[in-house]
């Protein structure tokens, strides 16, 4: 049995194909196949508040493609979603329903609340130690997502119009930033001694490229340093000479400016990088929803 998560962007979109393992009463997922396309629909919508006419057909085509992979690959049940450039972009709810007519995908605008629980579907807190406090941060090309977590239940949770590719395009705030630091502020008290849970292909790529073990959290002293290090090269630079992606070369600054700010103002020494993200939450939702319907 397979099933498949359409993640549908500011910087990539992304299809997940998973293959479900069932193990008496336990069910899980084996990542069959991933493919990212690097649209960055979030340059359209948090400039001119709407998809432009090139990027919608770039749009239509990758999930034209992505509804053959589904049916190739005999998937039987999808979810797709789309975040905060789709919500802001004026001709969102249009491009909604041109995909679902000429692409044949039904694909949903997710709001801020419902991404966040989303991400968190994927029971990563259910693996570490109930005891403690942890701040869940999930940074993307338009949002950034912030949930905290105490004896393994959401606390709290709350999206921000702050992202790597709305800082680029300089279509971040002062109000948003004053926003994040002060739900940080008010929630941290009532929670000391938080860890982080770091989510999204940034923080991915920086574990990877921090050559910390797995299962290792990353410290907050060896994120600045990688910030440091990696700011000290131009765009071009990171691209030649590092070997990193041309969307990820620069969107990986301000994601790196991000989670510094967020674990400094939670007092936040180390960051835990599951290397999950919408598509696994998606994943495990469409599990624990035929789950139910099974019943």
């Amino acid at each position: 049995m397979r099933y498949a998560a359409i993640d549908i962007g500011s910087n990539a979109v992304r299809l997940l194909i998973a293959d479900i393992i069932e193990s008496g009463r336990e069910t899980s997922f084996k990542k069959n196949t991933l493919i990212r396309v690097p649209l960055r629909l979030g340059d359209d919508a948090f400039l001119d508040k709407r998809i432009s006419e090139k990027k919608s057909e770039e749009l239509l085509k990758t999930m034209t493609a992505f509804k053959l992979l589904i049916d190739v690959y005999k998937v039987e049940d999808y979810r797709a979603c789309a975040t905060s450039a789709m919500r802001e972009a004026e001709n969102g709810a249009e491009l909604v329903k041109l995909i679902q007519e000429k692409a044949g995908i039904n694909l949903e605008i997710v709001e801020g609340q419902s991404e966040a629980n989303i991400i968190y579907s994927s029971h990563i807190e259910q693996t570490l130690e109930r005891k403690k406090n942890y701040l869940y941060i999930d940074v993307g090309g338009g949002s950034t997502e912030l949930s905290i977590f105490s004896e393994g239940k959401v606390k709290g949770s709350k999206s921000f119009p702050i992202g790597t590719v709305r800082m680029l395009d300089n279509a971040d705030t002062e109000e948003a930033w004053e926003d994040i630091k002060e739900w940080i502020k008010v929630n941290s008290k009532q929670y000391p001694n938080l860890i982080g849970i770091g989510t999204g292909g940034n923080i991915n790529k920086l574990f990877k490229m921090s050559e910390e073990k797995d299962g290792m959290p990353l410290s907050l002293t060896k994120l600045r340093e990688m910030y440091q290090y990696l700011n000290a090269f131009s765009l071009k630079e990171r691209i030649t000479v590092l070997g990193l992606n041309q969307d990820r070369a620069d969107v990986i600054i301000p994601a790196c400016e991000i989670y510094l700010s967020v674990m400094k103002w939670a007092g936040v020494k180390f960051i835990h990088v599951p290397r999950v993200g919408m598509v696994d939450g998606i994943i495990q939702l469409l599990i624990e929803k035929n789950k139910t319907h099974s019943r």
